[in-house]
């Protein structure tokens, strides 16, 4: 059992929880597969593990990479200096690998971690932000880190061919109808396949076939959404669902609003002047539903269903009519999905994709 001694965001506050030996097993088996399948590192190839000891999933993530990689460096993060992390960073070579078990998020100064391992041609791991997940979500965690190639890269793989040939979509949230009348960007994949990209790897866990309109102002209609990423980008579920109404891909109304998200979107505004709607994240990972939810939304966002963005960020796709450098907003929120549609083949449905 693991008993760490760990408060939620810092250091130093007893917490009783502990994490079961078998979900150690279970995380184990699933590192393995991530470690094999998707990252495919082996010996004679060098690791190097940082992690801390903030939170009892930080600590179990790390027992279970020293039962997979018994070879590899491992350092305590909060025990050397980054002078001494960096150090071990760069003794490596081009294809070796660097996990990262953070309760938060590692600062090195100016050095953007994963940004620069990548340009030195390493394999990275991300596991951040681990201490907003206690008790049972670390359980759900620890679930979602299971690969299942034949799901992940089949049904990937086909919804990335119906997205990119599709001439419209719908979402339906159950009563409201958000449409799409456009065809879509090129589909981008997160789902452990990395045989066609530049770099290896990012942070975990994976499943996620993302896109935006390529006509933005072709997005008009009503969405439900059930969960938003609050102002300290965490999962924020409202007592009902809060309906969106799109007009020319802004929201222009919204119904059932809390404070909190009226507070979203006052940011938005007060800083971009409008609220537009950009990415279609069809999420993939069936550990997190509606009803099995974690508060880290970067993790949540895997979500089997339908997510969306608000504001008018997105590094991976310009638009002509968004300036890169005054869009600052990304938040996440995500649709109640009864059904969607792409053209006229439904390809969610009983809460599942069908591929």
């Amino acid at each position: 059992m693991i008993n760490p001694t760990a408060n939620e965001e810092g250091v130093g506050t007893a917490n009783a929880e502990t994490i079961p030996e078998e979900a150690i097993d279970a995380a184990e088996k699933h590192l393995r597969d991530i470690l094999s399948m998707t990252i495919q590192h082996a010996p004679p190839r060098a690791a190097v593990v940082v992690s801390d000891t903030r939170c009892e999933l930080a600590i179990a993530l790390t027992e279970a990479y020293r039962r997979c990689l018994p070879d590899a460096t491992f350092i305590d993060f909060d025990a050397v200096t980054p002078d001494a992390v960096l150090a071990a960073f760069a003794v490596l070579g081009a294809n070796d690998l660097v996990v990262l078990i953070q309760s938060t998020n590692f600062r090195l100064e100016a050095f953007r971690i994963r940004v620069e391992l990548f340009k030195r041609a390493l394999k990275v791991i991300e596991h951040p932000h681990l201490s907003r997940m206690p008790g049972a979500q670390a359980l759900y965690y620890i679930e979602s880190l299971a690969y299942d190639p034949g799901y992940y890269r089949g049904v990937g793989y086909a919804l990335k061919a119906r997205i990119d040939n599709a001439r419209m979509g719908v979402v339906d949230s159950g009563g409201e109808r958000l449409v799409f009348a456009s065809p879509f960007e090129p589909a981008k994949l997160n789902i452990g396949d990395y045989s066609e990209m530049n770099n290896v790897g990012g942070q975990f866990p994976i499943g996620e076939v993302f896109t935006e309109a390529q006509d933005l102002e072709a997005v008009n209609g009503r969405v439900r959404i059930f969960v938003f990423g609050d102002t300290s980008f965490r999962v924020n579920q409202p007592a009902h669902p809060i309906t969106l109404v799109i007009n020319k891909g802004r929201v222009t109304d919204v119904l059932d609003s809390t404070p909190d998200f009226d507070q979203v979107l006052a940011n938005i505004r007060a800083d971009e002047g409008e609220v537009w709607l950009r990415e279609l994240g069809f999420g993939m990972n069936r550990a997190f539903s509606r009803d099995r939810m974690v508060s880290d939304i970067g993790t949540y966002e895997r979500m089997c269903g339908i997510h969306l963005s608000l504001g008018a960020k997105h590094g991976v796709y310009n638009k002509a009519n968004i300036k890169r450098a005054s869009a600052r907003y990304h938040i996440d929120v995500f649709a109640v999905t009864e059904a969607v549609y792409l053209d006229d083949e439904q390809v969610y449905r009983n809460g599942a994709w069908q591929i």
